[in-house]
């Protein structure tokens, strides 16, 4: 019998932490080369879920998030995309134990420099 069955309390995780393991994650990827400045829009930078160019969003337990990054010239980028997708998404759900709704990738702009 485990011992610990009968813990009450709850594990709350701030929005950040979110933020800052799908930005590692992103940023790990091959071809990744730095986050973007994101949105422009005034009401989108201040969100309280918002930095670094990544917006989460916590619906339900599950959740969405919008990163805003700068790929390398010499990459695909639909297959980068899909690669970044995929394991921000494992990285949230194994790490934070939260269902992804979505992962939406934001090209803002590419890096030609070497």
């Amino acid at each position: 019998m485990d011992e610990y069955s009968n813990t009450q309390g709850r594990t709350t995780i701030d929005p950040s932490v979110i933020i800052k393991i799908a930005k590692l994650t992103a940023l790990s990827v091959p071809g990744v080369s730095k986050m973007a400045s994101g949105p422009h829009l005034v009401n989108s930078l201040l969100k309280k879920n918002y930095l670094d160019g990544i917006l989460i969003d916590v619906e339900n337990n599950t959740v969405y998030a919008d990163l805003y990054l700068v790929l390398k010239n010499d990459i695909d980028l639909y297959k980068t995309s899909l690669d970044i997708q995929e394991k921000v998404s494992r990285a949230i759900t194994e790490m934070v134990g939260m269902d992804v709704g979505k992962i939406n990738i934001h090209i803002e702009d590419i890096d030609f420099t070497n």
